[in-house]
Parts: C-alpha cells; structure tokens; sequence
C-alpha cells in the first residue's frame, strides 16, 4: 500500500484523519472510557482496570497524546491524563458535521 499524500489534503482533514486513527484501537476507546468516567486525572490506574500491560497503555497514551486528545501532568514519578477537553469538544463537533453534511436523496446506487 503507497503512502498518503498528507500535503494534498487540508490541515483540518489531516488533524481529523489523525484523531480518528487515534482512537480507532479498542484498547484505546477503552481508556478514553476511563478516563471519561473518572472525570479526573488517572495516575496508573488503568493497569488493574483495563488489564493490560503497563507498557502497552504507556504507548496507547502516547498515541492519544500524540494527537491532543488527552493530557498529562507529571505528578512526583508518575504522568496523570485526563481528556484534554478544548480537542475533545472540537473532534466531537468536527465528527458531527461530518456525519450531519449527509443527506439521504436516494438517487444513488
């Protein structure tokens, strides 16, 4: 498979293209979840609630932070995320006018 060509694209399509990669892991949903439902700040926490490995989480936070969906804080010898919440509500609304602009015509296929 030929790489994308991320230039020919717009830099809204590229930042949503990537969030929406983000979190499309189940491992990754699962902590968004979490951390959703704590509606705090998690400081290795997830291990024992999602059983998996620390190593694996540390790198599906990383994906997650990557694109700025979550946020962490250094607390003593530990990081703490919780949803960063200015790209949480801006990928929600970016997702609902996608799924908004389409309009059943039925003069298709």
């Amino acid at each position: 498979m030929g790489t994308t060509k991320v230039e020919a694209y717009t830099e809204a399509q590229n930042l949503l293209a990537a969030q929406l990669k983000a979190i499309a892991h189940p491992a990754r949903i699962a902590i968004l979840q979490e951390l959703i439902k704590a509606n705090a700040c998690i400081c290795g926490d997830l291990v024992s609630e999602l059983g998996l490995a620390q190593a694996t989480i540390s790198q599906h936070l990383k994906e997650l932070k990557s694109v700025g969906l979550i946020q962490g804080t250094i607390e003593g010898t530990s990081i703490c995320y919780c949803i960063e919440p200015k790209a949480w509500h801006s990928l929600q609304k970016k997702v609902n006018e996608l799924f908004n602009s389409y309009k059943e015509l039925n003069t298709c296929c």
